[in-house]
């Protein structure tokens, strides 16, 4: 018997119980649905983060204060702090094109009858070039203003609405900050959230010497803002900034320093990782519904194998070889797999559009995933046909016609 033969005789059997063949089919449609879905999520939701860190800004370095061991016995032998001072000293490194200070504090703004608490952040002028952040109206501040702990301050998007309204530009009007008068020079655009999840439209910018001074007490800052000159460079001049600061912070190499160095590489590998888990995790578990749709196509083969052993009995009776019958029933299992595991995707990608379009959820599905899914399910059909399969094929056409 041919094998084209073979597959009509396969897909007129499953045609003849279609309801049985639907139900089979089931459960391989809800595993790889839940596994496109899923990984869909991971994946959208992975290159979501890399999108965000990377648009925060332009080669960016953070500097913090303390060491990584802080809670260790290891620490740095210097100040575990960051000044101004060492803003200065990164100003003058061959790697390094901008640098900003600064520092937040937590203050009620004040506007006539409307008040907003928000963080006040100081920065410097090149914050500007180190976030590549432009403005939606007025203008950023000045060196002179800086200098000058000048009390003048821009506006995110969020404040400049519940303390003005959004239909107005508040530029020239001014606020009050700890019963100091701020001017406000303009409205930054807007930005959404940051690399550690802050609202950054959220937010009042202002010259960090004016923070220091009028607002804080101390010179103290909580982070170094730096720009590598290129991204090329980003792990060149991490390194010097880390040599310049121990240096300048009487630590010895070999020693733990008393800041930490987080480039957008470092920032990108952790919160993708965390992704990359999640979704395998979830990845594994919907391939568990997989296993079962796996489990329910055997057990719906033994139980046709069991019904039809007259059929198969006759079949061997006039000619018919074992292997003509053992291709059969592994037809039809993988048919039963493939076309649920393409129904399966079609529901897949239709969730995560769904999810994408009513719940502004970032999703992404990759070819790969695809690929995969469509490969595992002929596998699953092949792996958990094969039994009945050879069980069908092993049957003795005499005791087979017999069979009631």
């Amino acid at each position: 018997m041919s094998l084209l033969m073979t597959v009509r005789i396969a897909l007129k059997a499953l045609g003849s119980n279609k309801m049985r063949t639907s139900l089979t089919m089931l459960g391989m449609i809800i595993g790889v649905a839940a596994v496109i879905t899923m990984v869909a999520l991971g994946t959208g939701a992975q290159a979501a983060i890399e999108e965000q860190i990377r648009s925060a800004g332009t080669n960016m370095i953070t500097v913090f204060p303390g060491s990584a061991n802080m809670g260790g016995a290891r620490q740095g032998g210097g100040t575990s702090r960051l000044t101004p001072e060492d803003a200065d000293i990164l100003r003058q490194l061959s790697e390094i094109e901008y640098v900003s200070e600064g520092l937040q504090s937590r203050q009620q703004v004040i506007v006539g009858n409307q008040n907003w608490q928000t963080n006040i952040v100081g920065v410097n002028v090149e914050f500007q070039g180190v976030k590549s952040w432009p403005m939606k109206s007025g203008s950023f501040f000045s060196d002179a203003d800086v200098r000058a702990a000048a009390k003048v301050c821009l506006l995110g998007v969020n404040v400049s609405n519940a303390l003005f309204g959004e239909d107005t530009d508040p530029t020239g009007e001014q606020i009050r900050i700890r019963n100091q008068i701020f001017k406000v020079l303009g409205v930054m655009a807007p930005r959404g959230a940051s690399t550690s999840g802050q609202n950054q439209d959220d937010q009042i910018l202002a010259p960090y010497t004016t923070v220091i001074k009028k607002l804080q007490g101390n010179d103290r800052l909580n982070y170094i803002l730096a720009s590598a000159r290129s991204g090329e460079r980003m792990q060149a001049a991490a390194d010097q900034i880390t040599v310049a600061l121990m240096a300048a912070h009487g630590i010895e190499a070999g020693d733990e320093p008393d800041f930490r160095v987080q480039t957008q590489d470092d920032l990108v590998a952790a919160r993708t990782e965390t992704s990359r888990t999640l979704t395998s995790l979830l990845a594994g578990i919907a391939g568990v519904s997989l296993v079962v749709g796996g489990i329910g196509i055997m057990n719906i083969m033994l139980v046709s194998v069991t019904e039809r052993t007259r059929e198969i009995g006759l079949r061997l009776a006039i000619g018919a070889r074992s292997s003509d019958v053992l291709f059969q029933f592994l037809i039809e299992a993988v048919v039963i797999s493939l076309v649920g595991g393409a129904t399966g995707i079609a529901i897949g990608y239709g969730a995560a559009e769904l999810l994408r379009y009513y719940q502004q959820v970032p999703v992404l599905v990759p070819v790969n995933a695809v690929a995969t899914a469509v490969a595992f399910s002929a596998a699953v059909g092949i792996f958990f046909g094969f039994y009945p399969a050879q069980k069908a094929s092993s049957l003795d056409p005499i005791e087979a016609l017999r069979f009631e």
